[in-house]
């Protein structure tokens, strides 16, 4: 079969109908057009990956699947201008499947590297596969998530990610009403020696929690309530958090630390059945480290921090040991992080007061920024934060200036002594550039957003990744609206940027290689944040500020960009798994790093990973390469350098 016919065969199959004519030729000559009898087989089922795709141009082929009896059930038939063998011809495993002649078969094969260099080059090609890698990434990552993950780790006994809530809950639940007196409920707390009690409404059902904190705070701290008239209403919490008992006890800890609470409500069929609280988490281990998430906000003084932060390092190697998610290992470090770091400003305001300067003369908002405002920072790093301070008075400008540029010093020198280091560019609230006033803040956009000058454009990236952590949460959405202003206002900030993210050589080569350093003392070696994770948090990010999104985590921006039709879901699921594959293996080698006394660099050695992990390693690069694409044909190589 010449060529030209190949060539019109790709034509009429899907998807290799939507490439142009040009690259619609280039394949065909480089494909190669095989015949097979009735009745033999192309490949059979537990057979390696040939490494082809084959797409039907004369014939009939039966895809059968083997019972373990030996019995054969048809299960798909292939057509002239139908493929088949796409389950493995990019991952190279084993068919699941066989593929056998009903009448005479004439195929066009396609090699997998020039399906790779396809794929690679042709957004909508890849777009095609999206949904089949997005699984086989899925459940590659499930291996990966399993296998190895603790090893720079002695083993626990009773694991947290392995344990169901229903094995741990205090059943059956002890309730109290709304309208009782608290002398009546504290009772019997006393009685039960529960810390916590579930409180029901008029109309029968759970909405609340009382606990002893409750009524320390309410009727001993603050004395708000004469004791003897005080109802259990006026001093509950109606916040309600529910889990199920199928739960397992780390996600459990992940909705306490996400919703700071003490105790979880177990739930089954709409109906309380259990109760689960911190305290019972930390019993449940041999070590108490966990406790942190209620010692950060009783610790009194930075020197304790210095303590609690040695234990929080200790809680990733717990995760990473009990084989949690790459979703709940962000969470927990991210939400410990953030306690530690809004504990550490709380105490520098007691300290304010202390030197006389009293309480802060307007409204202000901590921000994080870089990785600790994406919530990706699982091993502290270094200090990436600001300070935005309502505008005060003109005759108050100076004594608010004073203030803010003293309480960011104090803050960025104890938050160093609790491990967290200083940036080397200087983004830290002890800096004027980085504590300003809301219309000082308005102002910097403005000018960053206009200017061509690298370091304006450096700084309004860092800026776009910030999370408020502290503080007035109003000021810090009225810094995004002024960003998102700023960025309708400027007609031509797209064509402010340059080619910086591109002049960083891709991840795969157009060979479908992967790109290691080529020499130094990581030869062989490739970085994961610089040269994998930071292309996926580039583009993301970079859509997000196009599409008036606030949220600075990488999978929060994923999510809300497919909610909004700006991402298909079959697109959002496979940079999704590429980003959670890039992290986890980030954390991986991180944390052994760590464990050995090493400060973490990131290098991964791809030969040191397992077949099936270097397997989902390049499918996950395949990813970022895509992404690229993706940017650069919607916004322009002129958009990519604001984001390197």
């Amino acid at each position: 079969m010449h060529h030209v016919a190949v060539a019109k065969v790709l034509e009429r199959s899907e998807p290799f109908d939507i490439l142009d004519a040009a690259h619609r030729e280039r394949l065909a000559g480089a494909a190669k057009v095989e015949t097979w009898p009735m009745h033999q087989y192309v490949f059979r089922q537990g057979q390696p990956s040939l490494g082809r795709l084959f797409v039907v141009a004369e014939g009939l082929v039966e895809i059968t699947v083997a019972a373990e009896n030996g019995v054969e059930s048809v299960v798909g038939l292939r057509r002239p201008y139908d493929f088949f063998g796409e389950t493995v011809v990019l991952s190279e495993q084993y068919y699941p499947a066989s593929a056998r002649v009903r009448q005479p078969l004439t195929a066009v094969c396609i090699e997998r590297r020039d399906l790779e260099r396809l794929i690679h080059a042709d957004v909508a090609l890849a777009g095609f596969f999206t949904a089949l890698l997005a699984e086989r990434m899925r459940l590659l990552f499930a291996d990966l998530s399993t296998s190895r993950a603790g090893e720079a780790y002695t083993c626990v006994a009773e694991p947290l990610f392995r344990r169901r809530v229903g094995d741990l809950m205090s059943s059956p639940v002890v309730t109290c009403g709304v309208d009782d007196p608290v002398t009546e409920a504290a009772r019997t707390m006393s009685d039960h020696d529960f810390g916590a009690l579930v409180v029901i409404g008029r109309d029968g059902r759970a909405c609340g929690m009382l606990s002893a904190r409750h009524l320390v705070r309410h009727l001993v701290a603050d004395r708000r309530y004469p004791v003897d008239q005080c109802r259990v209403g006026q001093v509950c919490s109606r916040q309600l958090v529910t889990v199920g008992p199928e739960t397992y006890l780390g996600q459990a800890l992940v909705t306490l630390l996400r919703h700071d609470v003490e105790q979880t409500l177990v739930v089954d069929r709409q109906q309380p059945v259990g109760l689960v609280t911190l305290t019972d988490l930390v019993r449940s281990r041999s070590t108490g480290h966990l406790l942190l998430a209620h010692d950060i906000e009783s610790q009194q003084s930075v020197a304790q921090l210095v303590q609690t932060g040695h234990a929080v390092d200790r809680v990733l190697g717990t995760l990473l040991e009990e084989q949690a998610t790459v979703t709940d290992i962000l969470e927990v470090m991210s939400t410990l992080h953030e306690r530690l770091t809004r504990r550490v400003i709380a105490l520098a305001e007691e300290r304010m007061r202390r030197e006389g300067y009293g309480a802060p003369p307007v409204a202000y908002c901590w921000i994080n920024m870089g990785s600790a405002a994406r919530r990706e920072q699982t091993l502290r790093t270094d200090q990436d934060n600001a300070i935005v301070y309502a505008d005060p008075p003109s005759d108050k400008a100076s004594e608010a200036r004073d203030y803010f540029q003293r309480l960011g010093e104090i803050v960025v020198a104890d938050l160093e002594a609790c491990g967290f280091e200083l940036c080397p560019g200087k983004v830290m609230a002890n800096q004027p550039d980085w504590c300003r006033s809301l219309s000082q803040w308005t102002g910097a956009v403005a000018e960053w957003v206009g200017s061509s000058t690298p370091e304006h454009v450096r700084r309004l990236t860092i800026l776009l990744d910030c999370r408020s952590v502290r503080g007035s949460q109003t000021l810090a959405e009225a810094l995004w609206e002024q960003i998102f202003q700023a960025f309708r206002q400027s007609l031509g900030a797209s064509h402010l940027l340059s080619n910086d993210d591109r002049q960083f050589s891709a991840p795969l080569s157009l060979l479908g290689s992967i790109v290691t350093e080529k020499n130094g003392p990581h030869k062989d070696q490739i970085n994961l944040k610089t040269r994998a994770l930071v292309h996926i948090t580039n583009a993301l990010r970079l859509m997000a500020v196009n599409h008036g999104i606030s949220e600075p985590s990488t999978l929060g921006r994923l999510h809300q960009l497919a909610e909004a039709g700006v991402l298909t879901g079959d697109d959002a699921a496979y940079y999704r798994a590429a980003f959670e594959t890039l992290l986890l293996l980030r954390i991986r080698i991180d944390a052994q790093q760590a464990a050995r006394g090493q400060k973490p660099d990131h290098y991964l050695d791809p030969d040191s990973l397992a077949p099936r992990e270097r397997l989902l390693f390049k499918d996950a690069l395949s990813a970022v390469v895509r992404l690229q694409k993706q940017i650069q044909k919607t916004y322009s190589v002129f958009w990519v350098h604001f984001f390197s």
